[in-house]
């Protein structure tokens, strides 16, 4: 196929897939046309095939990482961890917002970076619902906060998000020195995060709750949960100085817990293969080698005259800002998959950039990110409308805020560390 045919349709069938991924026609999975357009780029020539093998073995390990952690997260859950959180929190805020606002960054923030952004999504969210109407606040702050952490708080470890585990085999980092260089910039955003979250949803958090609600008893502990938890979280420690890929010490702990349940009768092997949400890894493959596509035929070429170069403060500014209009262009999975190859010659820290910037950009927008897309559908599945302008008007202040401040703290940790 000709170059110019050849990238009119890679870029068709790239803004085929995220419509679907973002519109679900009768609630049909994104695998359902990311998989038929990954069949006609490679079928049609657009990609040679030795391209798309090539992608889908960068990206195996990746969706095995991920399937592993959907897996660990779902069993947490059986476990009774997330409704342990909820309860805490009801007790610890005592129907006071703010309060609850605040215990909502904490356990969002933990979760996300230790569990992934999806635990954040699909277990935590119905569970702050249900703690707001237990204690008898408006939930609109506290159900925001876990769509703008998911995204924000991914930002610490290498296995705390899909765009963090490419980021990490791009970077060329170790586990610890990626968690040392980060963790100032993921605290920083999450505090910038907070302070917007304080002003926006003020009358919110000043409407108080009905006196006298009942915040029951204490929560059991799921202590072999927690220990499950924090042994992986020291195994992908320990695994990186020894070059193992975290996806293998992902799975040791997704056995742990999904055997378990499956020798207490709690769950079935059927059960375990849908909490690794087949469909879903079938269309993150499917839509890396349509993205290749995409990339192989101009749009690298295209990007790589106005990405900037070096490390430097304006240049890290330049590179975050650039990711986080692409993410809200074309979704942050596929933007990362395009500007990685690019920034990676210039070193960690462009790379880093890149990953602030797909990470904290998908704020603005609900094509952002694949976990809003998810944090809406479950929302409206509560009953709970999301207003547009509304979201939109949130992430006008805070994904700029969070991302300069970002940034800014990227630049000063390489210079330290």
């Amino acid at each position: 196929m000709n170059t110019p045919l050849a990238e009119a349709l890679s870029a068709v069938l790239l803004v085929a897939v995220l419509a679907w991924a973002v519109v679900r026609p009768f609630g049909r999975p994104e695998a359902v046309m990311a998989v038929p357009a990954a069949g006609i780029v490679v079928a049609t020539g657009a990609i040679p095939l030795d391209h798309a093998r090539a992608e889908a073995e960068r990206l195996g390990p990746v969706v095995g990482f991920l399937a592993a952690v959907l897996v660990l997260a779902h069993f947490c859950d059986v476990e009774g961890l997330f409704q342990t959180c909820g309860a805490w929190m009801a007790r610890w805020a005592a129907g006071r917002p703010v309060r609850l606002l605040t215990a909502v960054f904490a356990l969002a923030s933990a979760i996300t970076a230790v569990l992934s952004l999806d635990a954040t999504i699909v277990l935590l969210t119905p569970v702050v619902f249900a703690t707001a109407a237990r204690t008898g606040v408006r939930p609109k702050p506290h159900v925001y906060a876990c769509t703008h952490l998911s995204n924000t708080a991914s930002l610490l470890l290498p296995v705390s998000n899909l765009t963090n585990l490419l980021a990490f085999a791009a970077s060329g980092l170790s586990f610890t020195r990626f968690a040392a260089l980060m963790a100032l910039p993921w605290l920083v955003a999450i505090g910038a995060e907070y302070v917007v979250f304080r002003r926006f949803f003020a009358r919110d958090l000043a409407a108080a709750a009905p006196a006298g609600e009942d915040t029951g008893e204490a929560p059991r502990l799921p202590v072999f949960a927690l220990v499950t938890v924090a042994c992986t979280l020291a195994g992908f420690l320990v695994a990186s100085a020894f070059g193992v890929a975290p996806s293998w010490v992902a799975a040791a702990g997704a056995l742990v817990l999904a055997g378990r349940a499956l020798l207490r009768r709690r769950a079935t092997p059927l059960t375990v293969v849908r909490a690794a949400a087949p469909a879903f890894l079938a269309f993150v493959l499917a839509l890396g080698i349509v993205v290749r596509a995409v990339v192989d035929n101009g749009l690298a070429d295209a990007l790589s005259h106005i990405l900037p170069g070096g490390t430097g403060l304006p240049a890290l500014l330049g590179i975050a800002a650039l990711a986080a209009v692409l993410a809200n262009l074309i979704n942050n999975l596929p933007a990362v998959l395009v500007l990685l190859p690019l920034a990676a010659p210039a070193g960690p820290g462009a790379v880093l950039a890149v990953l602030l910037g797909v990470n904290i950009g998908p704020n603005l927008t609900y094509a952002g990110s694949l976990a809003t897309l998810l944090w809406r559908r479950i929302v409206h599945q509560h009953q709970h409308g999301v207003d547009l302008r509304e979201f939109t008007q949130l992430g006008l202040i805070a994904v700029p805020s969070s991302l300069a401040v970002a940034v800014v703290a990227l630049w000063g940790s390489l210079q330290v560390l």
